[in-house]
C-alpha cells in the first residue's frame, strides 16, 4: 500500500459530506481485550475520519495499518511539534495551549533536531550494553518471584512483579537510586492519568524534572558506569554540548517510558495468556515460542490505546480526505494492530502467528529506542514466571479485574493471582 501523504491504497475518496460527524475518540471498549466496536467500524468504513476534541476543536483519526505507518513515517508532513496544544481525551485550557518546549524531550521534536538527540542516546543503547543487562534482568526477575512466593499463595502480580522488574532495570541502566521509586512512580502515574488536569501533568513533570536535574548534577560530580554518566562523559570535546536541561529531559523521558510501558505489558500479557489457556499451554510445551509470543502479545494488547498524535504541517490529501494545515492527526496503533487487511484473524491471540510486524513501538524516526530492552524484560519475565508458578491463575473473577481505562498507558491497576 502506498505510504505517501496522498490518497492511499487506491481507495476512492470519501466526500466530506458522507463522513460521519466529528465524534470523540472511542477509547473505552465493550470488551477490555479488544478495541471499541466503533473504532473497528471506522477502520472498515471511514479509515480517515473526523475526531472531536473535548475543547471543541476537530481533527482526524487514522485507523488502518498502512495509513498509520504512512503518517508516522512522514515527519515532514505530520509533525511531532505542537502536540501539547491538543489532547483527544482532555480539554486543554487556553492559558496552557502555547506549545510546551522542553529542550531534550526528543519525542516532541522533528528531524534534524530529533536526530541530534537520538544519536546521543543510540551511542549509549549499544547492543553490548543491552546484552550485558540480561544476567542482571534474570536476577531481578528471580528476586521478584522469590518475593511473590514468600507472600503466596496469593500475590498482586502488578505490585509484586510487573512494576518492580522494569523499574529496577531502568534504574540500573540510567543510574537512578531505586530507593527513589515511589517518587518517580507517583509522578509518572499522575502524568499519565486522565483524571489529572493539564496543569497537574505539568506539575508532575516539573517535580520529576527537579529530581532528574539533581541526579544530573550528582553524576557530573561523581560519575559511574550507567547511561546518564555515559551521556555526560560523551560531551567532552563534542562540537555541540548538551545543556543540563537537555540531559534532564532526555533521561526523564527514558525513566518514564522505561518502566511504565513494560510494567503494563508484563501485567496485560500475563492476563492475556491466562485468559487464553490454549496459548499458554502452547508456550509451556514449547518455550522457544517465547520471542514470538512477546511480539504477538505486544500486537494484541497495544497499550498505547489513545494513539500517537501528530500535527499536519501543510494542507494534504490523505486517505481520500483533505486535511488542512495545523490539524491534529491521531494515528491509532490499536486499530492498526487489529487491521484485517494486515493480520489474519486479528482479534485472535496466536503466539505462533508468523510475521507479527506490529506498530506497538511506533514507526519511523520516533520508533521506541528501548524496544530491545523491553522485549528482553518480557521474554525473561513471562518465561520465568510460568516456570516458577506453572499453575498460576487468577485469584479473583475476571470481571473484578481493575483495568486502567483512566490512564493513557493501558494496563491493569491490580492483578491478584494465586498458585
Amino acid at each position: 500500500m502506498n505510504e505517501t501523504p496522498h490518497h492511499s491504497g487506491g481507495r476512492c475518496p470519501v466526500a466530506h459530506d458522507r463522513l460521519p460527524a466529528a465524534a470523540p475518540l472511542p477509547y473505552v471498549a465493550e470488551d477490555p481485550f479488544h478495541p471499541a466496536k466503533r473504532l473497528q467500524e471506522l477502520r472498515a468504513e471511514f479509515p480517515v475520519s473526523r475526531l472531536l476534541y473535548p475543547g471543541g476543536e476537530t481533527g482526524w483519526l487514522v485507523t488502518r495499518y498502512a495509513d498509520v505507518r504512512a503518517v508516522l513515517a512522514d515527519p515532514v508532513t505530520f509533525s511531532s511539534k505542537n502536540r501539547t496544544r491538543f489532547d483527544p481525551l482532555r480539554e486543554v485550557p487556553e492559558e496552557v495551549k502555547d506549545p510546551l518546549v522542553r529542550p531534550g524531550l526528543f519525542n516532541g521534536v522533528d528531524p534534524p533536531e530529533h536526530g541530534f538527540y537520538r544519536k546521543q542516546l543510540i551511542a549509549q543503547f549499544t547492543a553490548n550494553r543491552m546484552k550485558s543487562l540480561e544476567p542482571r534482568i534474570e536476577q531481578i526477575v528471580a528476586g521478584q518471584l522469590d518475593i511473590m512466593a514468600a507472600k503466596g499463595p496469593v500475590a498482586n502480580l502488578i505490585a509484586d512483579f510487573a512494576l518492580p522488574v522494569p523499574s529496577l532495570v531502568i534504574c540500573e541502566l540510567l543510574g537512578v537510586d531505586y530507593a527513589e521509586r515511589e517518587r518517580f512512580q507517583a509522578a509518572t502515574a499522575k502524568a499519565v492519568s486522565f483524571e489529572s488536569t493539564t496543569e497537574d501533568v505539568r506539575d508532575a513533570l516539573a517535580s520529576l524534572g527537579g529530581f532528574m536535574l539533581d541526579l544530573v548534577h550528582q553524576k557530573q560530580a561523581d560519575p559511574d558506569d550507567a547511561l546518564l554518566s555515559g551521556l555526560i562523559q560523551a560531551q567532552e570535546g563534542a562540537e555541540r554540548l548538551l545543556t543540563d536541561e537537555e540531559l534532564t529531559n532526555m533521561v526523564m523521558f527514558l525513566l518514564i517510558a522505561g518502566h511504565e510501558t513494560t510494567a503494563n505489558m508484563l501485567g496485560l500479557g500475563t492476563l492475556s495468556l491466562l485468559h487464553h489457556p490454549e496459548q499458554l499451554a502452547k508456550l509451556k510445551a514449547d518455550p522457544s515460542l517465547v520471542d514470538n509470543a512477546v511480539e504477538e502479545l505486544l500486537r494484541f494488547n497495544s497499550i498505547v490505546r489513545v494513539g500517537l498524535l501528530r500535527v499536519a504541517t501543510r494542507d494534504v490529501e490523505f486517505g481520500g480526505q483533505f486535511i488542512p494545515a495545523g490539524s491534529p492527526v491521531v494515528a491509532s496503533l490499536l486499530a492498526a494492530n487489529r487491521d484485517p487487511e494486515r493480520f489474519d484473524d486479528p482479534d485472535e491471540l496466536d503466539i505462533s502467528r508468523a510475521g507479527v510486524h506490529h506498530v506497538s513501538f511506533g514507526h519511523g524516526v520516533h520508533k521506541c529506542l528501548g524496544k530491545q530492552l523491553a522485549r528482553t524484560e518480557m521474554r525473561i519475565g513471562y518465561r520465568r514466571l510460568f516456570e516458577r508458578f506453572p499453575d498460576l491463575r487468577l485469584a479473583i473473577p475476571l470481571q473484578e479485574v481493575r483495568w486502567r481505562t483512566d490512564m493513557s498507558i493501558y494496563g491493569l491497576h491490580q492483578l491478584p493471582v494465586t498458585w
